[in-house]
């Protein structure tokens, strides 16, 4: 009896894990979705039209989500710039569409942003991809 009910639940897990390995792994995205290669790269603006830093990547917590945007301020083409992660909420995104073109705010000003902690890529954030 024992040895049968032993057959009978690693049956039933077995199962399990056949139906879990082939779940699909798909999603839709919605019109309002953005994609990252769209955000990276992307100047950032103050609420007077100024430039005051560029979208240099995105962070992402333990769990996937995404936990903040890593800003370049300063410097001259890329020269001499330092980084700084500030929280997603205080980045707005606009997409134009009839000019084809993404925009990004933030009520902040370049000096708050200088005087922010600066992020270093060391460690695990300037390893190698594989």
């Amino acid at each position: 009896m024992r040895g049968s009910l032993m057959a009978a639940l690693s049956v039933a897990f077995l199962g399990g894990a056949a139906l879990a390995a082939t779940a699909p792994q798909f999603v839709s995205l919605q019109a309002s979705d953005m994609l990252s290669s769209n955000l990276v790269g992307l100047d950032i603006r103050d609420d007077a039209g100024h430039d005051i830093g560029k979208i240099q990547d995105i962070a992402f917590d333990g769990s996937k989500a995404v936990k903040g945007y890593v800003v370049a301020v300063g410097g001259f083409l890329g020269v001499g710039a330092r980084f700084v992660v500030v929280d997603t909420a205080s980045v707005s995104f606009d997409y134009d569409a009839a000019a084809k073109t993404w925009r990004a705010s933030m009520d902040t000003s370049v000096d708050q942003l200088k005087s922010a902690p600066t992020f270093r890529y060391q460690g695990r954030w300037n390893g190698p991809r594989s």
